[in-house]
């Protein structure tokens, strides 16, 4: 069994920035694409980002690219969202997830998925 605890989120200023993490139990983190997460009040959960079990391989959101960039370290069983240029629209729950699909198949398609941490942008 693996445990997923996501961490860095909070109220921030459009604009601003906030780094999220995901930090893995177990020894099983690499072995898997790891993906984040999002859904806002009233809203379908909705795919942020996901990287290779390798790191070689991201995809990014239209709604994120260019302002988000995921990562991971193996070593440290640890991903990574680094969230730039924030915007009232990015207020939502991030959660991470272990994934069996790529992309958007991993909301269906998971092994494991963290409890996730709230982002809030004021405008």
């Amino acid at each position: 069994q693996v445990e997923l605890v996501e961490s860095g989120g909070g109220l921030v200023q459009a604009g601003g920035s906030l780094r999220l993490s995901c930090a893995a139990s177990g020894r099983t983190f690499s072995s898997y694409d790891m993906g984040w997460f999002r859904q806002a009040p009233g809203k379908e959960r909705e795919f942020v980002a996901i990287i290779a079990r390798n790191g070689r391989t991201t995809l990014h959101a239209d709604s994120v690219k260019g302002r988000f960039t995921i990562s991971r370290d193996n070593a440290e069983n640890t991903g990574y969202l680094q969230m730039n240029s924030l915007k009232p629209e990015d207020t939502a729950m991030y959660s991470c997830a272990l994934c069996l699909g790529w992309g958007i198949g991993c909301i269906k398609k998971y092994a494991y998925w963290g409890l996730g941490t709230q982002v809030t942008v004021s405008s």
